[in-house]
C-alpha cells in the first residue's frame, strides 16, 4: 500500500508541474527538421513516404 501512496503522491506533483508550465504559457513541444532548409520547417512538397502513404489510403476507400 505504500508503494501506492507514493507512486500516486509522484504522480500528482507530475502533473502539477506540468500545469504550472501551461498556466505560465511556456510555448509547446514541436518536432524539428534535423537541420534541413536552415531551420526553416515549412515544406514545400510531400516527400515520397507520405505520397506513398496517401496513395494506399485513397486506395483502400
Amino acid at each position: 500500500m505504500n508503494y501506492f501512496i507514493v507512486t500516486f503522491v509522484f504522480m500528482l506533483f507530475v502533473i502539477a508541474i506540468m500545469a504550472i508550465g501551461v498556466i505560465f504559457g511556456r510555448k509547446a513541444i514541436k518536432g524539428s527538421c534535423g537541420g534541413a532548409n536552415n531551420g526553416n520547417c515549412v515544406c514545400t512538397e510531400k516527400c515520397d513516404k507520405r505520397k506513398k502513404m496517401e496513395a494506399e489510403a485513397l486506395e483502400n476507400v
